[in-house]
Formats: structure tokens, C-alpha cells, sequence
């Protein structure tokens, strides 16, 4: 006869929370990918008495630069807090490909504040219609800024784009820190100051999200000039816009910047440079036949000398 004691128990295994089954097949996946990886993929030497062909612990807690104690609890799945740094460190010790460290992420119940490479909002036809606006530049970005994917001719516009890591694609990053992207923009302090104010406005509904607090931390440590900028309290909210650029290879191309919305949300959308005139138009066919020759070709060449003043 079934105890009201063991009724009890297996209501309440039934019924765990969401929580306590995350820890639980967290623990399983960071044992399973510790097995797997042999001391030679991480650099270690295997030595004579190691009777496991994977990883031990305490060296997966060092090569990821946390506790031991507190890395063998994770894999008891015991109630403990999960940083996304430590989230980070242990994907990167564990060797995890996109889709395992997105599973992380996921298991561990946080988002994963590094831009993913290959994004799964990016479809083929997405890419399909960037190529199709060739020659005129255009992307696709995250209400964070994020650049998850690009044409050729928005990949030279500003800077060599595909040179960029692609954790530092962010254009709040690179108008703020990347010296060539910077210096492509013509009106670069009311860009900046607009930039500031337009990423407050986004980021009023993800206050408490490691990504944006991680992205906000960033830009606050390592530029005085965004700090400025963000202390006015500004905010504004998306709109076209005429945009002047100073390109390396073609010189001054003056456009009109569109964003065209994925969703009813104010978040992915695709952003689109048409040239505001003759000129800008025929720079722009000539970034799109370098960009299909081969960037090698003329990035050690001199920028044009080109006047930064404006031409409003």
C-alpha cells in the first residue's frame, strides 16, 4: 500500500519546478562535455595515473578560473547563482560550439550577452534580400546594436568589417572604440550623442538582462566620450535620417538611413542606405566592385583626401 509520506514525495518529483530540472540537466551536460574532452585538447599533460580518458574537475575549475568547490556543486545541481562570465568561461574551457553554448546559456537560464555569429533570425532569405540591395549598403541589427549579418558594401562602408571579432560588432561599440569606424563618420559627436539616447530609449525594457548590462558596462569603461553622452538622459526614438560617411576607398557618400522592422516589437530590423544623390550613388557602385575584388587589394592604401566639413 502507497504511504501518504511516499504520495508526497512522487507529487513533488512530478511536479518539480523549472528551476530545479535546469540545474539537473545542466549538472548532466557539463559532466557529459567534461568526459568528453581529453587533457590534449586543453593543453594538459595526461600523465601516468589518470584513470578517466576526460577532464577532472578541479581542472576544468582552473582552466575556467573558478572554485573547485563551487564548479563540483554546479555538477551536483545544487541552488547556487550562475554568472554569464562564468557562463562564458566554462563554454569556452569546455570547448562548446554555437549550439552547445547556446544550450548552456538556455539551461542555465540567462541570455548569452555575446553576439552569436550565425543568428537564428538571420534566414537564408534575409541574407538573400541584403545581397539583393547590393550596390546600396544594408545589415541586420538587434534592438542592442548587435550587426548579426551584412552585405558586401556595408562590410566596407565604415570600416573592414569582416576584420572586426565578431563580439565587438556592435555599432555602439564601434562608434564609440573603433578608430577607422569613428573616423568614416562625418558628424561624429551628434552621431554619438543620438546613438546614446536612442540606445537608452531600447533599453528601458531590458533593464535587468545580463547582455545590455554587460554592453552598458563596456561602453561606461571604455569610453569617457559615451559616458558623456549618457549622463544627459537623453532619449529619442528611431527615425529616418540623412547620414554623411568619409570611406577610405571612394571618399564622401551621403545616404539616407532607413530602418526597415522584422517584428511588430521595436527590436530586429534590417538597415538600409540609399544614396541621397548622383554622386553618393556612383561611390557607392564603386565600393560594391571592390568589396568583389578583394578587400586585401586596397587596405593599405591612403584614405582620399576629402574636406570632413559638412555639406548641409
Amino acid at each position: 500500500m502507497t504511504t501518504m509520506a511516499q504520495e508526497t514525495r512522487a507529487t513533488a518529483t512530478a511536479v518539480r519546478p523549472d528551476g530545479a530540472v535546469r540545474r539537473h540537466e545542466l549538472a548532466a551536460f557539463l559532466r557529459h562535455r567534461r568526459e568528453h574532452i581529453t587533457p590534449e585538447q586543453v593543453g594538459l599533460p595526461r600523465g601516468r595515473r589518470r584513470r578517466t580518458p576526460g577532464l577532472r574537475r578541479e581542472e576544468v575549475a582552473q582552466l575556467a578560473a573558478v572554485g573547485v568547490t563551487w564548479y563540483t556543486w554546479l555538477e551536483q545541481a545544487r541552488d547556487i547563482q550562475v554568472s554569464v562570465q562564468v557562463l562564458d568561461a566554462l563554454a569556452r574551457t569546455l570547448l562548446l560550439d554555437p549550439s552547445e553554448r547556446s544550450h548552456l546559456f538556455q539551461l542555465a537560464g540567462t541570455v548569452d550577452p555575446t553576439p552569436a555569429t550565425a543568428c537564428p533570425s538571420v534566414t537564408p532569405a534575409m541574407r538573400a534580400v541584403l545581397e539583393q540591395l547590393e550596390p546600396y549598403p544594408a545589415c541586420l541589427q538587434n534592438s542592442r546594436y548587435d550587426i548579426l549579418a551584412y552585405n558586401r558594401t556595408y562590410g566596407l562602408l565604415l570600416c573592414d568589417l569582416d576584420a572586426v571579432p565578431p563580439e565587438d560588432r556592435n555599432c555602439m561599440i564601434l562608434s564609440y572604440t573603433h578608430e577607422e569606424w569613428r573616423s568614416s563618420i562625418v558628424h561624429l559627436t551628434e552621431t554619438q550623442r543620438l546613438m546614446a539616447a536612442r540606445f537608452r530609449a531600447a533599453m528601458a525594457g531590458h533593464l535587468t538582462e545580463p547582455a545590455w548590462k554587460m554592453l552598458l558596462k563596456r561602453l561606461r569603461a571604455e569610453s569617457p566620450d559615451f559616458c558623456e553622452a549618457w549622463d544627459r538622459h537623453e532619449v529619442v526614438a528611431h527615425r529616418t535620417k540623412r547620414k554623411e560617411f568619409l570611406n577610405r576607398h571612394v571618399g564622401r557618400i551621403v545616404v539616407d538611413h532607413t530602418d526597415l522592422w522584422l517584428s511588430p516589437e521595436v527590436g530586429p530590423r534590417m538597415v538600409t542606405y540609399v544614396p541621397a544623390d548622383e554622386e553618393s550613388g556612383e561611390r557607392l557602385k564603386k565600393l560594391h566592385e571592390i568589396a568583389l575584388k578583394g578587400r586585401g587589394e586596397l587596405r593599405d592604401q591612403p584614405p582620399p583626401t576629402v574636406s570632413r566639413q559638412s555639406t548641409h
